[in-house]
């Protein structure tokens, strides 16, 4: 069955589109300052859009003057082989380079503000480190001292419970003489009290005889 002519060149169009889309591919605009898409295969064609330097496009028919291209905005036309190339072109390695010089830059730069916050915390805790080793150092000496004087502490009682001791039995001791002491001044009280009245006793009886011996004779 023969198409009409009137089918022929669509037809053909949508072949030449299908064709091509099955063998698209990813081209870059090469370094070049500016690329125009023409609606053809010629510089004589109308300028369809122009194209930046690194600009990715994709490759619908591929010639080896002038190639069929396909823009990210959906924009299709005609470009020069010669400038198109399947490698990144130096601009866009250029752009990259920079994004990830940023990001390492930002990233520099949280790494410098977490190291001066690890640095601050660092240096607390060295004063707080230092503070502590003061507190127990003042506190091993007030141990030292309590001990040393616990120590005279403990001699002290223990001189004191042995001075108590001794104190008790001087006590008891003098106690025991004073009671001695008060008998043996009783005895000799009682003695003296004796001795006079033996003496007073001895008296009386010499008195009485003497008194008896002058009176018998006034008898005879």
């Amino acid at each position: 069955m023969r198409l009409p002519k009137e089918w022929i060149l669509p037809v053909a169009i949508s072949l030449l589109v299908f064709t091509g889309a099955v063998h698209a591919e990813t081209m870059y605009v090469t370094d070049l300052l500016k690329l125009t898409l023409r609606t053809g295969q010629s510089t004589e064609h109308k300028i369809i859009a122009v194209i930046e330097s690194g600009q990715q496009l994709e490759v619908i028919k591929a010639g080896e003057t002038w190639s069929l291209v396909r823009l990210e905005d959906g924009k299709e036309g005609w470009v020069l082989s010669r400038y198109l190339t399947p490698d990144i072109t130096h601009n866009i390695k250029l752009e990259r380079l920079e994004i990830q010089y940023n990001n390492l830059r930002s990233q520099s730069a949280s790494l410098i503000e977490e190291n001066n916050q690890l640095k601050a915390e660092n240096k607390n805790l060295s004063e707080r480190l230092t503070n502590v080793e003061e507190d127990y150092k003042q506190l091993r000496s007030e141990h030292e001292t309590l001990k040393a004087s616990s120590t005279e502490f403990l001699s002290l009682k223990s001189k004191y419970e042995t001075s108590s001791a001794q104190l008790a039995q001087i006590t008891k001791k003098a106690a025991s003489l004073e009671e001695q002491l008060s008998n043996l001044e009783l005895y000799n009280y009682i003695k003296w009290f004796l001795a006079g009245s033996g003496v007073l006793l001895l008296g009386f009886i010499i008195g009485f005889s003497a008194k008896r011996q002058r009176r018998r004779p006034s008898l005879l």
